[in-house]
């Protein structure tokens, strides 16, 4: 393999300067306790580890800043999907992910680069703490409902999200329902409307538009479903709460 001369060489100045990478092992407990909640270890963890915070950590650039920066995109990736794993929703999650990377992508000094992993570590686990100790979500809900977000353009069935989950179609309607205090069915519509409201809230998108992205028959039905549960039609929504107004006029016809 074309890397392999470069990386016998890498290993080999490695341990002519003994160092020594981070027990996996160690790394994972880590990201077991965020994903778990459990914010007084991941607080004890950073501070103990905060005076030496580059110790067995590999040289990722030769520019000190470049080099923390990149370790901190790969510890937030690497924190925010064993949260989603752990049942926090997935957008919360990678949004979440995104905006500490914007942060971080700001910074021009290794004090305030370290500060933020700690914030950043703290943050998830309190969400996880909120999660478990709410306990009202179990995983294969969170699933369904991560799956039923990333999917609202299609056909979204009982049976597609129980193969999805792998659950009984049965059982997880009823899982659902007691956990949601609605239907599956009524979920998906409302998640549905929710997403077109805050499309009619910050783009110009046209009525049309929407409702095709969205996975309604028609911009008929999108209008009766949508006046049916915020009692008007998506153009007096955007209306009322249009964020700016845009030159050319209005798109909508609905």
């Amino acid at each position: 393999m074309k890397t392999d001369r470069d990386l016998n060489y890498r290993l080999y100045i490695q341990r002519s300067d003994g160092f020594t990478r981070n027990p996996f092992e160690r790394e994972m407990s880590f990201y077991r306790a965020v994903r778990s909640g459990d914010t007084e270890e991941v607080k004890r963890r950073f501070e103990s580890i905060k005076p030496v915070f580059l110790e067995g950590k590999g040289t990722l650039s030769a520019d000190p800043v470049r080099n923390l920066i990149y370790h901190f995109v790969t510890a937030v990736a690497l924190v925010s999907r064993y949260c989603v794993e752990g049942g926090l929703g997935h957008d919360t999650a990678y949004t979440l992910s995104d905006i500490y990377i914007q942060r971080a992508d700001k910074l021009n000094d290794v004090e305030s680069l370290i500060d933020l992993f700690g914030e950043m570590e703290l943050d998830f686990a309190e969400r996880m703490r909120t999660l478990k100790k709410d306990n009202v979500i179990s995983i294969h809900v969170r699933r369904c409902i991560d799956y039923i977000y990333d999917h609202l353009h299609e056909e979204l069935t009982l049976n597609v999200l129980a193969e999805h989950v792998g659950l009984n179609p049965s059982y997880l309607s009823k899982l659902f329902s007691k956990e949601k205090g609605m239907s599956i069915k009524a979920f998906v519509t409302r998640a549905k409307i929710s997403t077109a409201e805050n499309l009619l809230r910050n783009s110009d998108f046209s009525c049309l538009d929407i409702s095709l992205a969205l996975g309604f028959s028609s911009q008929s039905a999108f209008i009766s479903v949508f006046r049916k549960i915020n009692g008007m039609t998506p153009k007096k929504f955007r209306e009322l709460h249009y964020m700016d107004v845009i030159e050319g006029g209005d798109r909508e016809n609905g």
